[in-house]
């Protein structure tokens, strides 16, 4: 099936052409996603290039304490549609790592999709979708849907990437295995990345806008991109940006891990290797990988400019969950709970939506759900793990402080192990359950540092803290921790008992 047919077969199809642009009853929406980018990336002063995100940002409320519920995929995807917490969904870790029967998303849970799709918009869902195994979206509230990994999707894909030019690698990092491992192709620059999803998905958004502009009804697109997931395989000119040997090093790169769990200095044996210049290198191309989602992500943004339904439609930005990026001397996701991996980018703007305002408020991507719902005037999903936080896009400087308190969980991956992440203020809790917790005040402290929680002069601090945890536990029904009173496995500095109404044991 070649691309003008399969469009045309009813993947993007369903919308009528040839009709003039007209205001939408309710505002349209473009979901701009990524796979493991880091929230700090759209600082100001960072050194990541990405004008068209700053320029969304300066248009619109850009969240500097944005986080993931959970830092894998396949949950933070998973809380994302749903507005539940893992434990709530069902989807702990990454699907493809699991078991057929385990991981497996609840599908008596509503999706904030369906919700638009049963008010009349026309919902589509272009790219990575990885958060249960059918890569049935219909069900799920996605009218129209071409995701990664389907037949419909590489017939798509396949001559969009015969046509990329050949390019010659600039270098490559490749990081050595442990005894019994293998080796591990890290970065590199020039090389064509194998799966680019960016110009697939990208196209296929391009064709539905290019007929969703042109139709009075309202809609949905969805992007979702893979990159700059590992490993970081940029283009040689998004590498050629950036100066190598000028590229800062955060204080935390060279962080020896002391006072942290053992867990995380085990992890960081992989990249021991790595010289300040590897890391640079590294940085380089993670940073090209998000230039180049820049560039394409901001030219479906012209079009809707370009279409004048600018300020009628709403536009999100934002990633799955983070990466360290050498930050204590670790890469990836999956192994710790500091900022980098659980830190988000978000960024929104839209009718009734506040223009060029940072806002502080600690907001999940969980709860983005709820909030494009109480926009667009429809029904809500009312469940105690997510909440809408229009009101902070409305007015960031009265209503941002009212949104304080974050929680997120992590259940490991591949190996089995739990962790829960509380904010409050600036103050976080990394409870651990395999090793000793962690504290931090981020306000002070901002890269991590130094951990309080075995400080006795901290530890109000930590059963503060903890009551925070506990109080979410709780209210969000998850009984398998609220239950663990079982001596052997009282691994909680402070036990549920500290909140005045715990659940019975």
């Amino acid at each position: 099936m070649n691309r003008r047919s399969f469009v045309e077969s009813g993947v993007v199809a369903g919308i009528a052409p040839g009709l003039h642009a007209v205001p939408a009853r309710r505002p349209n929406i473009l979901f701009l996603m990524t796979d493991q980018m880091q929230g700090r990336a759209l600082d100001p002063r960072h050194p990541c290039i990405a004008p068209n995100l700053r320029r969304l940002a300066e248009k619109g409320v850009r969240f500097a304490r944005a986080y993931t519920p959970n830092p894998v995929c396949s949950p933070a995807r998973a809380s994302l549609m749903t507005g539940l917490l893992p434990h709530s969904h069902g989807v702990t870790q990454v699907t493809h790592c699991t078991f057929p029967d385990e991981c497996v998303l609840r599908t008596d849970k509503p999706h904030w999709a369906q919700r638009f799709l049963d008010a009349g918009y026309h919902t589509a869902y272009f790219g990575k979708w990885h958060i249960e195994r059918t890569d049935r979206l219909r069900p799920f509230g996605w009218r129209t849907a071409c995701v990664q990994g389907t037949k419909e999707y590489a017939e798509v894909e396949k001559p969009i990437l015969a046509r990329r030019a050949p390019e010659k690698p600039l270098l490559q990092g490749v990081i050595p295995g442990l005894p019994g491992y293998s080796d591990f192709r890290m970065y590199a620059a020039g090389e064509p990345r194998p799966h680019d999803t960016l110009p697939t998905v990208t196209s296929l958004a391009k064709d539905f806008l290019r007929t969703a502009l042109k139709s009075g009804e309202p809609w949905v697109c969805f992007a979702s991109v893979l990159e700059p997931h590992d490993p970081y395989l940029t283009s040689r000119a998004a590498f050629s940006k950036y100066k190598v040997d000028d590229l800062p090093e955060p204080p935390n790169w060279s962080d020896r891990l002391e006072g942290r769990p053992a867990m995380y200095r085990k992890a960081a044996r992989a990249f021991a290797g790595m010289t300040p210049r590897h890391k640079r290198e590294a940085a380089a191309c993670y940073y090209g990988m998000i230039t180049e989602i820049d560039e394409a992500y901001g030219e479906l943004v012209r079009m809707i400019e370009q279409a004048g339904q600018f300020d009628n439609t709403i536009i999100v930005f934002t990633a799955d969950h983070g990466d360290c990026m050498g930050a204590h001397g670790l890469y990836m996701k999956n192994v710790s709970g500091f900022e980098e991996p659980f830190n988000i980018p978000l960024v929104v703007t839209g009718p009734g939506i506040a223009r060029g305002s940072v806002s502080q408020a600690r907001v999940g991507s969980l709860d983005i759900g709820p909030t494009l719902l109480e926009l667009a005037g429809l029904p809500p999903i009312k469940v105690p793990d997510s909440q809408s936080f229009a009101a902070a896009l409305h007015d960031p400087a009265a209503q941002s402080a009212k949104f304080q308190v974050g929680y997120a969980e992590s259940y490991g991956s591949r190996y089995v192990y739990t962790q829960r992440v509380a904010w409050d203020g600036p103050w976080k809790l990394v409870w651990n359950c395999f090793d000793f917790d962690e504290l931090y005040n981020l306000e002070e402290d901002p890269y991590e540092m130094r951990n309080l929680a075995q400080d006795p002069a901290f530890e109000p601090q930590l059963r503060n803290m903890m009551e925070v945890a506990w109080r979410k536990v709780r209210d969000t029904g998850d009984e398998p921790l609220m239950q663990s009173q079982y001596p052997v496995i009282r691994l909680a500095p402070f036990g549920p008992n500290i909140l005045k109404d715990p659940a019975p044991v």
